[in-house]
């Protein structure tokens, strides 16, 4: 393995044509900031590069419906985009824009380079053309009667009745979504990259990876090459955007997707003007994308085959990429106003910034798309930052100052016990943990260990109970020394604590740090583990709640805002649709370099009812660690206030497990009483609705109704299914 000197991470471009959503924040950005926060505590040389991704048709229809140039319109979403990340703490290195002159430069220079080497063919083609508007129509502003369904508002790429994956030529009657106007087919010349040129290097490139990538990012690309590659037009007709650097192109830009992610590199050239080379070239530099499932083959297929094409590049060595975060179990979508704006959570929980980063890091999509809702939002703050970790952190202040006068008090190593080297052992073994899961990009397990040092302090701290040593003063004269041991403890576990939480939770780190008094270099990771971080005699502040919990009412009201915009927003587009405008921005699901890879999202929702039960390979070691066993239901009852969920109780023989199952509206509690089913045994255990589940029963979706996965004969609970 190359032993890397210093670390590139990219986060994916986004869209400068509306504000972000928290889908964004956890499909991209925060596992991004969390992995970069990790690597600088541990002092690695590492640069975090990120922009606005401002070309593209699409921000031209919106400047046109806002009646506003181009400029305008990015002018006014890199500021609110830049000010959302910088308050949430996602911590760039750089945060640039692609309507720059180095990023033009940088872009035209590395067209004209792969031009001089013979990679692009120039053909002529005929699009659809709109002449009133005197713009090529790309193919989702042209709408007509859908030749499957006839709905009479399909896009040229996707009819959204039907669901069927469309191109301009199959509408009936096509139109322009911008005029109404019936658009001509017209010549136009393009400059084509020849992708299949690389896909044997492609192939054997990624498939080094197979084993060191997710299986969704590698699944995805493997079936991209299998359905074999060709030429991509690396331009487009207009004028906002890169100019083409030929001479025979006017009129002509660069496609936003061969120029976006181009702008990582002129970034770093922005930040590092005389030692960009030395992150992009050097072998020893590894580089890391952080994106969104949306756009897995623009990074790890199209990006490599043209940084390969142009030489002197390094390659990615790993994309750690996410899955997409629903909302109240329904899409983002931002044509629809269902989303939570991160701009308004930041007015509606002033300083609650690590709130929304842990409730969207434990509910991380890295495999599969999660759900972010607002009861557990509420949830998780309540029953989890608040009762564990920041019910640790004030608990110890209060005592520290109740009964040890304000000062970190003397550990005794004559009284210790195996208590005492057990919580030592304990946050080692957690410290190792944290490491692991990040090393290799599981945020949810790396929070979970975090969380698990609090929930031993808590242990520790009631089992110790210094408040029943110190009822009298007699009492805490002669207990002084436990009680000082059981504070000492503790003080050094919430030193490490702020350590630990760092990448998770920065501001709530140094809230910590100032309560304890301590300079930020503490938080470096050498630290972790050590309890020796805070000196005794020291004076420290008064303690100060880490969380406010979150109320009914608060979360009504998230909630009601919510279906309030998706409200607002079906009632304009049905006036808009009436008047024919029908020029809708796409639905917008995660992050990606820009929000704009509308074709491949169309293709990916259109694939999907044929394709989702079809996921990449996996090895024999890795189906051998589920633990599958034959479960019996004893017991079933609907979970109070959710619809979807019923809690059952499981017999697996030598034990019962309670289950939380999302099959209310498919069977009664009643109903289901004595059902042999097929029970995941070991899967982590997970609070839902305040009820730890401990397992997951198969089902199989049949026509829409669900099924249990069971044998056919009565087989005794707990047998193990092989």
């Amino acid at each position: 393995m190359t032993d890397f000197k210093r670390y590139l991470i990219t986060a994916a471009l986004p869209y400068a044509n509306g504000p972000i959503h928290i889908g964004h924040l956890a499909g991209c950005y925060l596992p991004a900031d969390i992995y970069v926060r990790y690597q600088r505590a541990k002092k690695t040389d590492i640069k975090f590069i990120c922009g606005t991704d401002e070309h593209g048709v699409a921000i031209t229809i919106k400047a046109m419906k806002e009646g506003i140039t181009p400029r305008e319109v990015v002018d006014k979403y890199y500021p609110m985009i830049r000010d959302s990340f910088d308050q949430m703490g996602i911590s760039f290195d750089i945060f640039s824009r692609t309507s720059k002159p180095v990023h033009h430069e940088t872009a035209r220079a590395f067209f004209k380079k792969l031009y001089d080497d013979g990679q692009f063919e120039e053909r002529e083609t005929e699009q659809f053309y709109d002449t009133e508007k005197k713009l090529f129509l790309a193919d989702r502003y042209i709408i007509g009667t859908c030749p499957v369904c006839g709905n009479k508002n399909a896009y040229g790429d996707q009819c959204e009745n039907c669901g069927s994956s469309l191109s301009p030529d199959e509408l009936i009657d096509p139109r322009s979504a911008l005029s109404d106007s019936k658009p001509v087919k017209k010549k136009t010349t393009h400059w084509f990259f020849s992708l299949q040129k690389f896909e044997p290097w492609l192939k054997e490139w990624i498939n080094s990876k197979k084993d060191i990538w997710k299986n969704n990012v590698y699944g995805q690309c493997k079936s991209w090459l299998d359905n074999g590659l060709q030429s991509r037009s690396m331009t487009r007709d207009g004028e906002w955007g890169i100019k083409v650097p030929l001479p025979n192109a006017e009129g002509k830009v660069l496609y936003v997707w061969f120029d976006a992610p181009i702008g990582y590199i002129s970034a770093t050239k922005e930040l590092l003007p005389d030692d960009w080379e030395t992150y992009w070239k050097s072998e020893d530099t590894r580089l890391i994308h952080f994106i969104g499932k949306d756009n897995i083959v623009f990074h790890c297929i199209i990006f490599p085959a043209m940084l390969k094409a142009h030489g002197g590049f390094v390659l990615a060595d790993n994309v750690p990429a996410n899955e997409f975060l629903n909302i109240e179990s329904d899409k983002v979508s931002t044509s629809r106003n269902w989303a939570v704006w991160v701009h308004e959570y930041l007015k509606d929980f002033p300083g609650q910034q690590d709130v929304l980063r842990y409730v969207l890091c434990a509910n991380m999509p890295e495999n599969k798309d999660n759900d972010f809702t607002w009861k557990d939002f509420q949830d998780r703050n309540n029953n989890e930052l608040v009762a564990i970790l920041g019910n640790f952190v004030n608990r110890t202040m209060v005592l520290m100052h109740k009964l040890t006068s304000g000062k970190v008090p003397f550990f005794h190593p004559e009284l210790s016990d195996e208590k005492d080297k057990a919580i030592v052992t304990s946050l080692q073994e957690n410290k190792r943990k944290i490491e692991n899961a990040l090393d290799n990009f599981h945020f949810r397990d790396a929070l979970s260990a975090l969380m698990d040092v609090a929930r031993e302090g808590n242990k520790y701290m009631q089992e110790r109970a210094p408040w029943l040593l110190s009822k009298t003063p007699e009492m805490l004269a002669a207990h002084q020394k436990e009680i000082d041991n059981c504070i000492h403890v503790c003080l050094q576990l919430t030193a490490n604590l702020a350590i630990m939480s760092n990448p998770f939770l920065p501001f709530t780190a140094r809230k910590i740090c100032h309560m304890l008094k301590v300079v930020d270099r503490m938080l470096d990771w050498e630290n972790a583990g050590s309890m020796h971080l805070v000196k005794p005699g020291y004076s420290l502040r008064p303690p100060e709640l880490l969380f406010p919990k979150v109320d009914d009412v608060q979360v009504k009201a998230q909630i009601e805002k919510l279906e309030a915009g998706a409200a607002n927003r079906k009632t304009q587009q049905r006036a808009s649709n009436e008047k024919t405008d029908v020029s809708a921005e796409p639905v917008s699901k995660a992050t990606g370099v820009g929000g704009h890879s509308r074709p491949l999202d169309s293709l990916i929702e259109d694939l999907k009812p044929a394709l989702s039960d079809l996921k990449p390979e996996i090895e024999f070691d890795d189906f051998s660690k589920l633990d599958l066993r034959v479960g019996k239901i004893i017991a079933a009852e609907k979970v109070e206030k959710a619809d979807k969920l019923l809690k059952l109780t499981i017999d697996i023989g030598l034990e019962k497990r309670t289950v939380v199952s999302g099959i209310a509206q498919h069977y009664k509690p009643e109903e289901i009483i004595g059902k042999y089913v097929t029970l995941v045994a070991n899967l982590k255990p997970r609070k839902m609705r305040g009820i730890e589940s401990n397992g997951m029963i198969l089902m199989a979706e049949n026509a829409g109704k669900l099924v249990f996965v069971s044998a056919l004969n009565e087989i005794s609970p707990g047998s193990t299914v092989r």
